[in-house]
Order: structure tokens, then C-alpha cells, then sequence
């Protein structure tokens, strides 16, 4: 059906009927089907993955699946089309949509500010910074990522945010 344009792909698996807005609760339901029943509670969709899932970045590839380090996740490396990071989670950092745990808009741009590219990263940031109702401010964003007790790229995150308000460089003037 979706080869005719009866149904748009969401994700893999997820299909939307033609003229339905794909709204974040529809991409991580989508998402959610991409991960094993079994594993689907002890895993959290963060960085791009939850990006994506906020409207605020492309599909991605693979899903970005947090783990918290204080569960194993030896089982589930094999896991195919996924790649996990083990991570420390904090009581505020998930939040349940659509049938899958997902990393909070806040931590989701800390993430994605201290772990992705800036090519990709600044887009998303932007992105999850322009919308309201994620709630995601650029001081409090900073804040978190200026907290973040000794994490790799800290500097280049800290980067990344003042690119998001920094002007847009000027043409050169001897061309």
C-alpha cells in the first residue's frame, strides 16, 4: 500500500495514512516497533533518535538506545538496526510516549549537544530550542551542559550552544 501512496512510511514498520501529521506519540509508537517486546522497558530512545521523535531532526538509521548503567545490557547487543550507549539516567531524564521510554526534550539536547556532530547537532538543537511545548530553554540548556560532571566534549558542546546564537559570519569582502 505504501508503493501505491496509500500509506506513508513513518519508520520501518509504521505507516501513515495519507494527510495524518506524524506527532511525536505516532513516531515513537513507530520506533517502538523497531525495538524487541522484551527489551522495550529497560531501553530509552535518545540523542538523534529522540530528536527525530520530537519532530526536531530526520529519521535516523539506527535508533540511539539508552541504557542505564545500572542495568545489564550484554543481552542486548544483538539487537539489530540499534545501537546502545550506557548511560546514567536520572529520575527527570525519560519520559513514556507511545509505548516507548524517551529521553526528556532537556536531555535529549544535552545529549545531543555533548555526542553528535556539529553538523547534525545544531539543526537538531535549534530545532528542539524553537518549540514551546518541549520546554527546552537555551540558558537552561547550557546550565545542564555546564553541570555535566567531567564528560567527554564538553567544551566542544558548550561550542555547539554558542554557535546557536552567535550571527551568521559575513561574506567575504574580497570576493
Amino acid at each position: 500500500m505504501a508503493a501505491d501512496g496509500v500509506l506513508t512510511q513513518l519508520y520501518q514498520r509504521g505507516y501513515l495514512p495519507p494527510g495524518a501529521h506524524a506527532s511525536p506519540q505516532l513516531r515513537a509508537r513507530a520506533a517502538s516497533l523497531a525495538v524487541a517486546p522484551a527489551i522495550r522497558q529497560r531501553v530509552v530512545a535518545g540523542r538523534m533518535t529522540a530528536a527525530w521523535i520530537y519532530g526536531c531532526a530526520a529519521e535516523p538509521d539506527r535508533l540511539a538506545l539508552l541504557v542505564d548503567a545500572n542495568r545489564r545490557i550484554s543481552s542486548l547487543r544483538s539487537l539489530r538496526g540499534c545501537t546502545f550507549h550506557e548511560v546514567r539516567l536520572g529520575p527527570f531524564d525519560v519520559v513514556s510516549m507511545g509505548g516507548l521510554m524517551v529521553s526528556s526534550p532537556l536531555r535529549t539536547a544535552v545529549d545531543v549537544a555533548l555526542h553528535v556532530d556539529a553538523e547534525r547537532a545544531v539543526p537538531a538543537l535549534k530545532a528542539l530550542l524553537s518549540r514551546p511545548e518541549l520546554g527546552v530553554r537555551l540558558r537552561l540548556l547550557r546550565l545542564a551542559v555546564d553541570a555535566s560532571p567531567r564528560v567527554p566534549h564538553k567544551r566542544a558542546a558548550l561550542a555547539k550552544l554558542a554557535a546557536l546564537v552567535a550571527p551568521p559570519a559575513a561574506p567575504d569582502a574580497a570576493s
